[in-house]
């Protein structure tokens, strides 16, 4: 019993997790588009799949790049 509480616990961690770096992703993209404009085709799947720890470096420098070339770079 102890076992399965324990996977359930894992499954909720990683779901909020998830949850977590979505939204990272959203509030980003929204962001670069107020600043940069609509974003080219390869900037979607950049945003897609970078991690957490990613999202939030590029967050952290948006305000201080001068394009989107720029901030992929972090």
């Amino acid at each position: 019993m102890a076992f399965v509480r324990e996977r359930a616990l894992r499954d909720e961690i990683s779901l909020l997790n998830d949850a977590k770096r979505e939204e990272a992703q959203r509030i980003l993209q929204r962001l670069l588009t107020k600043r940069f404009g609509d974003l080219p085709e390869w900037a979607i799947p950049k945003l897609e799949s970078a991690n957490a720890k990613q999202l939030e470096r590029w967050t952290d420098e948006i305000l201080v790049v001068d394009s989107l070339d720029d901030l992929f770079k972090y």
